[in-house]
């Protein structure tokens, strides 16, 4: 028993006194000596230290760290017994020279962590500055193709009326019993030669008796009917038929020409309505037929008979002014002109009208000055390119109006009136404000622009000057 406790003392202290490489029985380096030549094992455990810990050194170390001492965690594994007692003392002295070199490499070992620890993080691209961005794997969005991008469009909520799907889904027989407005036959036919289309309105039948608001209708059993034609969403050039007297099936028979490009009557909508004239009361909206020209072969041509459908106007526009105004501050001078007007209200049944423009000039609430354009006989797109001057002193001149007033001369009866605006210090609407303001920022310079007529009642309700005026 002293034997081994001797020997392991005294290796204990030369360890401590020789290099941990220099061999303990004769002096020399453990790789150049003859006594240390050792298997592959322990030429792995004596070498320069491995990348990556063997398993059976893990396995002390684990039990290193769970157990009380590092004495009691590691053993040295058990050797035959020999009976020769030389081979039994180099054996003994080998197993104890590893045992000691394993438990300092153990105990090294311990001392830092088994693997390498690795820190995760994004993967970081671009110029070194003192700002990085991280970038992240942009995720794939869905690419749509053309015919996707229009179905995210609602055609119902482009359409005339908010009844029209209802409208698409009848046929012109159920929409007939159902409305009872009657019936419009018509045709088109576009001219590839001389690029414009063609519009034949050609009768209507089955009309609904006249609708008079007021009580002013004399005759209630007959309709007095004609027919606007536009081509959408246009509908400020649109063309108007003739006034049919006293009848519920009128026949027209009158064509119009509309001058557009193929590519552009395919995108437009043909609106036909049907208005019932009447001379002492505004004129009322019978129904109306709309047709998508994309949906009609227009070279070929065609014909049909279309149900009329109610339209959410009751009544008719009353046509559009064309002014121009100028100030000059050095005369004291407000010049006017009347260039033209367009799409009048028909006020004469049998030749369109015969319209002029009345021009009066008022102070405050006082009737200053009256002039007024020549008529022009049978149009409702009268041209007229006269001017007229008022003498406005610069200081008055906020505080003057100018009323426009569209009549239609009759020679039998007092003259039928059109329409009215008022431009001045008692504008009817936001548009002739901004009329009047723009000429007033802009001293000699002639300012255009074009105004929709109002009714008398529209205009005596928001302006003070035109309840000056006859």
């Amino acid at each position: 028993m002293l034997e081994p406790l001797n020997e392991g003392f005294l290796s204990r202290i030369s360890d401590l006194l020789l290099c941990r490489w220099t061999c303990r029985h004769c002096c020399q380096k453990c790789y150049e000596c003859s006594c240390c030549q050792s298997s592959e094992d322990e030429v792995e455990i004596l070498g320069p230290f491995p990348a990556q810990t063997p398993p059976w050194l893990m396995s002390n170390r684990n039990e290193d760290k769970n157990g009380d001492s590092d004495h009691t965690a590691s053993e040295a594994p058990p050797t035959p017994q020999d009976n020769s007692p030389d081979q039994r003392r180099s054996s003994s002295d080998t197993s104890k020279s590893a045992y000691s070199l394993t438990r300092r490499i153990s105990s090294l070992e311990s001392r830092r962590p088994s693997s390498p620890l690795i820190d995760i993080k994004p993967i970081e691209f671009g110029i070194i500055g003192s700002k990085k961005e991280i970038i992240q794997p942009s995720v794939l969005r869905k690419t749509y193709t053309p015919d996707d991008y229009f179905r995210k469009f609602e055609p119902r909520l482009y359409s005339l009326d908010s009844n029209s799907d209802d409208m698409d889904s009848l046929t012109d027989e159920e929409i007939l019993s159902k409305y009872q407005l009657g019936m419009l036959h018509f045709s088109t036919q576009y001219d590839l030669l001389h690029n414009y289309l063609t519009v034949r309105v050609i009768e209507a039948r089955d009309l609904p008796p006249p609708i008079s608001y007021d009580g002013s209708r004399q005759d209630m059993a007959h309709s007095n009917p004609y027919v606007k034609i536009c081509l959408l969403p246009d509908q400020k050039n649109s063309k108007q038929t003739g006034v049919k007297r006293k009848t519920q099936n009128p026949v027209f028979e009158e064509r119009y020409t509309f001058e557009i490009p193929f590519l552009e009557a395919q995108r437009r909508t043909l609106l036909l309505t049907i208005v019932d004239f009447d001379k002492f009361s505004r004129h009322c909206v019978i129904g109306k037929v709309s047709v998508p020209l994309s949906e009609v072969d227009l070279v070929k041509g065609g014909h049909w008979w279309k149900a009329l459908v109610p339209s959410s106007q009751n009544e008719v526009e009353l046509g559009e002014l064309l002014l121009s105004l100028n100030y000059l501050p050095s005369a004291g001078r407000l010049n006017v002109d009347v260039i033209r007007a367009k799409q009048l209200l028909q006020t004469d049944m049998s030749q369109g009208s015969d319209p002029f423009v009345k021009i009066q000039l008022v102070h405050g609430l006082k009737l200053v000055k009256t002039k007024k354009t020549s008529f022009m006989r049978g149009t409702i797109d009268p041209f007229y390119n006269e001017s007229f001057s008022f003498k406005v002193p610069q200081e008055e001149l906020e505080n003057a109006s100018l009323v426009f007033t569209v009549y239609g001369h009759n020679m039998k009866s007092s003259n039928d009136f059109i329409g009215r605006i008022v431009i001045g210090q008692y504008s009817s609407g936001s548009s002739e404000s901004n009329h009047w303001r723009r000429m007033l920022n802009t001293h000699r310079t002639a300012v255009e622009q074009w105004h929709s007529l109002r009714s008398r009642a529209e205009c005596d309700r928001v302006s003070p000057a035109s309840l000056e005026v006859t």
